[in-house]
């Protein structure tokens, strides 16, 4: 088994442009806070990323301006860049807004599944039902990050997936601190997200992008019940 390459070693790969290395830092970054390896109210240093990166302290400041524009970070005078709190109350609409835009990537230039993306998804549904038997709930967010990010390959509307990406993680720390919290049943949550995936593994199998769609539609707005329920 080999080892996970650090941040810098990651972005000294010589096949990465100079985009491609900003992309994995703020990929890096947006996933540390979204995994609450970074909780609300952290100060997060330029000099430390950085160093951390092995980089100049510019490109961190971009990625953190970047970070800052989809609402996960904030500029605080006279303390630096700071972590933001997620609340469900004001991400009421955002959810809402998730459910009228998923129906849209079988619409706007909708990809068809092609026997190279099935097998990618048999993949994730496997992972998923190891992690009903034995997963832990940043397990299972990181898996449901992998699912997400798979399944926007759905559209080549690349302004659908921008704005797709960035509602969804503005959103994503909620669940996990709801469920690091015991507000929710993680094996309920595993197990009706397992059903949803083998729904939409027959849904790509059919090449049904549609009803892929739909069934995405139903667990935002599903998930986002259980966790009024669960935390009001």
């Amino acid at each position: 088994m080999t080892d996970t390459p650090s941040p810098q070693e990651a972005l000294e790969d010589a096949g990465l442009s100079v985009r491609d290395r900003h992309a994995l830092m703020h990929h890096l970054l947006r996933q540390r806070i979204c995994l609450l390896e970074y909780l609300p109210g952290t100060r997060l240093s330029e000099v430390a990323l950085a160093e951390e990166f092995g980089t100049s302290r510019t490109p961190i400041r971009r990625v953190l301006a970047r970070l800052e524009d989809e609402g996960l970070v904030q500029s605080v005078h006279g303390v630096g860049t700071v972590v933001t709190d997620a609340d469900l109350a004001e991400l009421e609409q955002v959810y809402r807004l998730r459910v009228e835009l998923i129906a849209l990537t079988a619409r706007l230039d909708p990809v068809t599944p092609d026997a190279g993306f099935i097998a990618q998804f048999d993949q994730l549904v496997l992972r998923g039902a190891e992690i009903v038997h034995s997963g832990t709930a940043r397990a299972f967010t990181q898996f449901d990050i992998d699912v997400f990010q798979a399944l926007l390959q759905l559209t080549d509307n690349l302004p659908l997936r921008h704005t797709l990406e960035r509602l969804y993680f503005q959103t994503k720390r909620l669940w996990l601190r709801a469920a690091e919290e015991a507000q929710l049943n993680l094996e309920e949550e595993f197990r009706i997200f397992q059903h949803e995936l083998e729904a939409i593994q027959l849904a790509l199998r059919s090449g049904d992008v549609e009803a892929v769609a739909h069934i995405q539609r139903a667990h935002i707005s599903m998930s986002f019940n259980r966790l009024q329920q669960k935390t009001s």
